[in-house]
């Protein structure tokens, strides 16, 4: 009996019409498209299911790993031994909460809050149009863009504890900063976000949209899989400007290359695996590392592979 067999059938029992994959390959579920399978995945398509998974994983000792559109992370070739749940078939809900305010729900992406913000007349949002990922990443890692954040628009999010508890977190609880939330150390699903906006004209705020969607196609590499930024922005510097200086702009490891387009982006050219897209992120670091002094982190998530550590 594998570990997640008891969990699994926990939860065939409590929710007969889940949809559950055994043996998932994560490449599909991925924007690197690489990533081997993961024993059990759950494709939940209501909020009342999510809270008896949550029960049943806290019954059963398994901790869940939360799934929105796979962009900011990383698979290893030989999968994972986790539990994956998939919040993009629920979670969806998109409505005006507000004169100014939208709230959306985790599993909608950020490009579809922002185009219905912009339907309503209320700017702010533009940023995050060409984001890649779901309101519940965006929120775990304060996604943001061209001098912009969710912690600039969030009121408040509601979340489900490790018991499938209802909560809700606002302002300073949120732990909001440089890519990063309170959820990075705290175990709780996200499920949507209270989002406040400032009235705009339409026209202008779908212009601006425009604009930095020219801006995007103009400078990074969206031709070719990828998980977006590669790397932090270390402090007082840009990385793809350090990456560039090092002359590792083009470099590649298999099919895995720090993008000709954008130095900060690393890509899969086609056939890229995991193995190689991890030695092309640690080579860059020890060859940033060793030409400027400065430290690369990745932005990028691992799950079930890891980075040496520098020395």
């Amino acid at each position: 009996m594998t570990p997640l067999e008891p969990l699994k059938h926990m939860l065939q029992e409590r929710l007969p019409q889940l949809e559950l994959r055994e043996e998932e390959p994560m490449e599909r579920h991925t924007t690197f498209r690489v990533g081997g399978p993961v024993p059990l995945m759950a494709l939940p398509k209501e909020e009342a299911e999510l809270q008896t998974i949550l029960r049943c994983c806290q019954e059963a000792g398994t901790a869940p790993f939360f799934l929105g559109k796979g962009s900011n992370l990383l698979v290893a070739d030989e999968g994972a031994e986790v539990f994956v749940v998939k919040l993009t078939g629920a979670l969806g809900r998109l409505e005006a909460a507000g004169e100014t305010a939208l709230y959306v729900g985790a599993g909608v992406t950020l490009a579809q809050a922002a185009s219905f913000a912009a339907s309503h007349g209320w700017t702010g949002l533009e940023f995050a149009h060409g984001i890649p990922g779901t309101l519940g990443g965006g929120v775990f890692m304060n996604a943001g863009a061209y001098d912009g954040a969710l912690s600039q628009v969030i009121q408040w999010v509601d979340c489900l504890d490790e018991t499938g508890q209802p909560r809700r977190l606002e302002g300073d609880a949120l732990e909001l900063g440089y890519r990063r939330s309170v959820f990075v150390r705290l175990p709780w699903l996200i499920t949507g976000a209270r989002i406040s906006l400032k009235k705009g004209e339409e026209g202008e705020i779908r212009g601006k949209m425009a604009d930095l969607a020219q801006r995007r196609r103009s400078k990074q590499p969206l031709e070719y899989p990828s998980a977006g930024s590669t790397f932090k922005r270390p402090e007082g510097h840009f990385a793809g400007a350090l990456i560039q200086e090092c002359g590792l702009k083009g470099a590649q490891v298999g099919g895995a290359q720090v993008s000709e387009k954008h130095a900060g982006f690393v890509v899969n050219r086609g056939g890229a695996t995991c193995r190689d897209i991890l030695a092309l992120i640690q080579m860059v670091r020890e060859t940033v590392k060793k030409g400027t002094g400065v430290v690369l982190e990745p932005e990028v998530r691992l799950l079930g592979c890891s980075l040496d550590p520098l020395e």
